[in-house]
């Protein structure tokens, strides 16, 4: 779950908490982590511009990244139109001191035509259940099911989203409790354990990663 945006402090997860520390490498990971810092965002194409710029970069490279698109906005906003403006009508050197790759603008350029057509509706985003919207975000270039998830958990704080797919999820419960990083079947097992609450377990293992040499592995 390599993502870059700041958790705030929210307290809005005590069924949450209560549900996942049933588990005891969970309850660890809560009282050495602290109180979930998921809130909610209502910014999405910025979410979505996150995470496009996060694809196959470091985190440091992608806030690098981030940065320099943003202070060639308008405003500094970073905004549909302002995204389009420069990807269309910005110099080559400029586009190329955001560091953004071809391949990188291409996946911006298509997800700013799809808001400001209305393709892409933010609006609905929050009447439409898990899959709904998966389906619906996928369509965007550069787009997949782990990025829609990563809106899912961090921006509209949907409560049981397990995203199998992100290696630092994978890494954690790898040194937390032993699995192999590579068996999704386990890892689903162990997801299986904190329904409906898999986010903030996600949360708590990415956010926990560190803290492996100070874990205890659960047998079960």
């Amino acid at each position: 779950m390599s993502m870059w945006w700041k958790d705030k402090s929210s307290d809005t997860w005590h069924e949450a908490i209560d549900r996942i520390t049933r588990d005891r490498v969970m309850r660890q990971l809560v009282s050495a982590v602290g109180p979930c810092g998921l809130s909610p965002r209502k910014d999405y194409f910025v979410v979505l511009v996150q995470s496009i710029l996060n694809q196959q970069v470091s985190i440091k490279a992608a806030e690098a990244m981030f940065l320099k698109l943003r202070s060639h906005m308008p405003g500094k906003r970073i905004t549909p139109t302002g995204v389009y403006e420069l990807i269309t009508r910005g110099d080559e050197p400029t586009i190329r001191s955001c560091g953004l790759s071809r391949q990188k603008q291409s996946y911006l350029l298509d997800l700013s035509q799809r808001f400001i057509n209305g393709s892409i509706q933010p609006r609905r985003f929050s009447q439409m259940n898990d899959d709904a919207l998966i389906e619906h975000l996928t369509q965007i270039k550069g787009i997949g099911r782990w990025t829609v998830e990563m809106v899912l958990m961090f921006a509209l704080n949907r409560p049981d989203v397990w995203p199998v797919d992100d290696l630092g999820l994978r890494h954690s419960a790898m040194l937390h409790y032993g699995l192999d990083r590579d068996d999704y079947e386990a890892m689903n097992r162990l997801g299986d354990r904190f329904r409906p609450y898999r986010t903030v377990a996600a949360w708590y293992l990415w956010r926990g990663r560190h803290l492996a040499g100070k874990s205890v592995r659960s047998s079960g």
